[in-house]
């Protein structure tokens, strides 16, 4: 099994009702909005995705349901993020018995594993499913950094086939290429370093504000593949304030207060989570409206299917 790894993969929200359930309408809606703004696949469950608060149940439903309306026009890839070996290997196995087209991968929860556990753990999940695995590497967040090193032992396994990109060193893309060639596809997964990656080698974009800006977060891809840098550049500086919402940790709240002003989201979360308010919401508003009041046009054929 393989996956066209280029491109923009949103990090799709989860959406919840007021009664705290799965809203499955405003899913639909915000799905929608990123097929129809380009997005190359779509990523669940994810932190983004309020991974830790949905139950196993939840988990596969949401997946059940995006592969039915997505309908095979893109990837959909289910994020495994487990405290045990053991439940990590049974969400991959249940993924592929769902229909995933693929698995993003993060290192043990709650545990600070070392290199050898690292590894072992990831190998266990790349061993029990054919489906095609993304290494998700975000050291700052997580704790855990998977080395150039630790790649080399993970590149035997030809279903590992990409990294989503998070140390917050741009250098790293150049060191996963120098050493890997094309082995390993690279994608960028920290949005207010997204264009310097892109423009540094990064194969793709595991997007955040993608959930408000579909169009905007697809245009600036394709520009800096087709070596449209100056166009990119323009749009980038305009979403730069933006995207630096995506590197907070109540990014889930900002990034769906993001969604309900550009009308495909909600701004409910679950619990421990709440609603930002006062003057941190206010600040966040302003940073959202002033970006809504100058969105700029976007070159023709930059974004959509």
């Amino acid at each position: 099994m393989s996956i066209n790894w280029m491109g923009v993969f949103p990090a799709v929200t989860t959406k919840f009702t007021a009664q705290d359930e799965l809203d499955f309408n405003m899913i639909n809606i915000n799905l929608e909005a990123q097929l129809a703004a380009g997005a190359n696949g779509i990523i669940l469950g994810g932190s983004l995705g309020e991974a830790s608060v949905l139950s196993d149940e939840e988990k596969f439903e949401l997946l059940s349901h995006t592969l039915k309306v997505v309908n095979g026009r893109v990837p959909v890839l289910l994020n495994i993020a487990e405290p045990t070996t053991k439940k990590a290997v049974a969400a991959a196995k249940k993924a592929e018995e769902l229909g995933a087209n693929g698995l993003m991968l993060l290192p043990p929860m709650r545990y600070f594993a070392d290199q050898e556990e690292t590894l072992a753990f990831f190998e266990a999940v790349a061993l029990s499913t054919p489906l095609p695995i993304m290494i998700y590497n975000n050291p700052v967040d997580y704790k855990i950094e998977v080395t150039l090193e630790m790649f080399e032992v993970l590149s035997k396994h030809p279903n590992i086939q990409a990294v989503k990109e998070s140390t917050r060193d741009i250098s790293n893309v150049t060191r996963m290429i120098n050493r890997f060639g094309d082995r390993f596809k690279i994608l960028t997964g920290v949005d207010p370093l997204a264009m310097e990656s892109l423009v540094m080698g990064a194969h793709g974009w595991v997007a955040g504000l993608v959930d408000a800006f579909p169009k905007e977060t697809v245009a600036i891809f394709r520009l800096v593949k087709q070596n449209r840098i100056q166009e990119a550049l323009t749009i980038y500086r305009w979403f730069l304030p933006v995207l630096e919402l995506d590197i907070h940790p109540k990014l889930v709240q900002y990034i769906k207060l993001a969604e309900t002003a550009t009308g495909i989201g909600t701004e409910t979360v679950r619990a421990p989570r709440l609603a930002i308010k006062g003057e941190e919401r206010e600040r966040v508003l302003k940073v959202i409206n002033d970006a809504l009041a100058n969105r700029p046009q976007l070159p023709e054929g930059s974004w959509g299917i």
